[in-house]
């Protein structure tokens, strides 16, 4: 959570971040992280969105924070306008990204959550696509 909060204050609106991993991975948890980075919005308000596709927070600026893990067809996200929120005034987080990835922008940041060697560790993987994400990945003490 703490590092998530650290890449939520580095973040901008227009910013994407996808993240991938199993069930349990932590990607819920590391949006309440982000969530918190952003500032405004107590972690506990944080939840996943699956059976509702989106919620949103209010922070410094808006918090879109997508679950595609339930989605039928990509209809779905048509229905709800994700497009506005993607090139929109706040900062987009997907949960399940495999399920959408063909209605991506190509500049994102992915993240990619596995288990560690003890039960609370996480492995975290970034992807930068595009140079803003590359930037973002050196403040954040990665190679980019």
């Amino acid at each position: 959570m703490a590092w998530g909060a650290r890449l939520g204050a580095l973040l901008q609106p227009g910013d994407l971040v996808c993240l991938y991993g199993e069930i349990g991975s932590g990607k819920t948890t590391l949006t309440k992280g982000i969530v918190q980075g952003v500032g405004g919005i107590a972690k506990e308000a944080v939840t996943s969105p699956t059976f509702t596709l989106l919620h949103i927070y209010q922070g410094r600026f808006p918090v879109y924070h997508f679950d595609l893990f339930r989605i039928g067809s990509l209809e779905e996200l048509e229905e709800i306008g994700y497009r506005e929120y993607f090139q929109g005034d706040g900062i987009c987080i997907v949960e399940w990204t495999e399920k959408g990835e063909e209605i991506l922008p190509l500049e994102r940041l992915d993240i990619f959550l596995s288990f560690g060697e003890r039960e609370e560790e996480r492995k975290i993987i970034l992807k930068p696509q595009g140079e803003r994400f590359r930037h973002l990945c050196r403040q954040l003490g990665g190679k980019g």
